[in-house]
């Protein structure tokens, strides 16, 4: 399997390639060039477990040696905390499916521990070659990518977020990992100001090569092919239960990776009727949806941070498949939102209705009421991310498609969020705490792409 550009203007590469590189020449994302139909393979993963399952669903995106993968896979989800990995609680009206179990308590931990052994992997073969990372997070990312890659020798992460933009739990997830080959910016600005450096960063191809820079957030293709993996296992936990063929999944999303995830694993055969697109106050996907332009918007503050985000990277990803793959007019698209700040996708004559998506959002008001509404009927604790979810969720729940909820976060994690809406604190989580305890370190920088490029190379060439 080959992976071709979104903007369709660079030639096609190799799994290893689109995972060490991140970003197309071309400034475009990498995608498969193809899509397996799995459905006659199915009736056979009824009953695998995760790790079982993620090497068939992603043995099928790569050429890796079955027993190389194999033992990727297995040292990636042995840190997580849970036996199932992903396990699946029932509430009243949906199910959610509990993705932080992982090491730093986040769904992010699915794709950043297989990207990061993957990594690893691919410059042992390599020999002496060495690589520099560049992330971009508004939350959660960052402390996930540092776990991934925390003590490897070969790597260096460097890591963008808002300054006084994410929770104290969040930032202390990063900030007090001393690992020398850790670096924590805090960036004077918005997360989007953030991505944008990176995105700047990844398209200078001359300086990208010299300081032989990859990327971990979900414009990296493996980002999405881990997470791929939890919607078929999902599935077969609910068909246990229910005997329902079909199911609907709401996803809290602010970058559209998560939920792009879903539609991939739809296209590969998933009978899945409908993807909840859930926003919270930073609508720019809802809205979308909704009415048909994409349009960047001024950035609110929520008590769902991680999703306080106005520039969605992978919906270019997703505008490819609407437009038939037709890279000239993703191109096209792009470059107008770039100098615009918006497009119309029905300007190309594509037609941007697509009956697999249901959308809504919730403001801050609804996302504490939620928590509010989840402990009171269930004695079960959201995080706000997942609260955002459960709320829009529930618009649209029936009797023969069961609903299935994922939580992307432990609520430990936003513990003022949990506080002002069920009146205490109700979560608390050993590591979590242990955080409070330690030192920080971080660097804080203007939102300046000039300066963070600068700072970034004295860390690297001085090594």
């Amino acid at each position: 399997m080959k992976y071709v550009s979104t903007r369709g203007k660079s030639a096609p590469v190799d799994f290893e390639t689109a995972v060490m590189t991140g970003l197309a020449s071309d400034g475009g994302l990498f995608l498969p060039d193809r899509i397996p139909d799995v459905r006659k393979k199915m009736a056979g993963w009824a009953d695998l477990t995760y790790p079982e399952m993620a090497l068939e669903v992603i043995r099928l995106f790569c050429n890796l040696p079955v027993n190389d993968l194999r033992r990727i896979i297995n040292r990636s989800y042995s840190v997580f905390a849970h036996s199932k990995i992903a396990p699946l609680v029932a509430l009243r009206g949906y199910y959610l499916l509990e993705l932080f179990h992982g090491p730093t308590l986040a769904f992010k931990d699915f794709a950043l521990q297989f990207l990061g052994n993957l990594f690893e992997y691919f410059l042992r073969r390599s020999g002496g070659k060495k690589l520099n990372l560049v992330a971009a997070t508004s939350g959660d990312t960052g402390s996930a990518a540092i776990a991934g890659v925390r003590g490897k020798k070969k790597i260096k992460i460097f890591v963008l977020y808002p300054h006084g933009r994410v929770s104290p739990a969040q930032e202390r997830q990063m900030t007090t990992v001393r690992d020398k080959n850790i670096y924590c910016l805090a960036i004077k600005g918005s997360f989007d100001d953030c991505q944008n450096i990176v995105k700047k960063m990844l398209a200078d191809l001359k300086f990208r090569k010299s300081l032989n820079l990859g990327a971990v957030n979900s414009i990296n293709w493996a980002r999405i092919l881990a997470q791929i993996v939890y919607y078929f296992y999902a599935y077969f936990q609910v068909l246990r239960l229910t005997g329902k063929t079909k199911v609907k999944f709401a996803v809290p999303t602010g970058n559209f990776g998560d939920i792009f995830a879903g539609f991939i694993a739809s296209r590969m055969g998933l009978p899945v009727s409908r993807l909840v697109l859930a926003t919270n106050q930073n609508k720019i996907l809802s809205d979308y949806f909704k009415k048909g332009i994409y349009a960047r918007g001024k950035v609110s503050r929520t008590w769902s941070p991680s999703m306080d985000i106005q520039v969605a990277s992978n919906f270019e990803r997703y505008i490819y498949y609407l437009t038939g793959q037709n890279a000239v007019k993703v191109g096209k698209l792009m470059k107008k939102f770039a100098e615009e700040g918006k497009f119309n996708l029905s300007d190309t004559g594509t037609n941007r209705s697509d009956p697999l998506f249901l959308t809504g959002s919730a403001d801050n008001v609804s996302t504490l009421a939620e928590i509010r509404r989840c402990y009171r009927e269930n004695k079960y604790v959201l995080d706000p991310h997942t609260a955002v979810g459960a709320h829009v969720a529930r618009r649209f729940l029936s009797k023969d498609e069961p609903m299935i909820c994922l939580a992307t976060a432990h609520p430990a994690k936003f513990e003022k969020a949990v506080a002002r809406a069920i009146g205490k604190n109700m979560i608390l989580h050993p590591a979590i705490e242990a955080l409070k305890k330690k030192k920080v370190r971080r660097f804080i920088l203007p939102a300046d792409a000039e300066k963070v490029r600068k700072f970034i190379a004295s860390r690297v060439q001085g090594s």
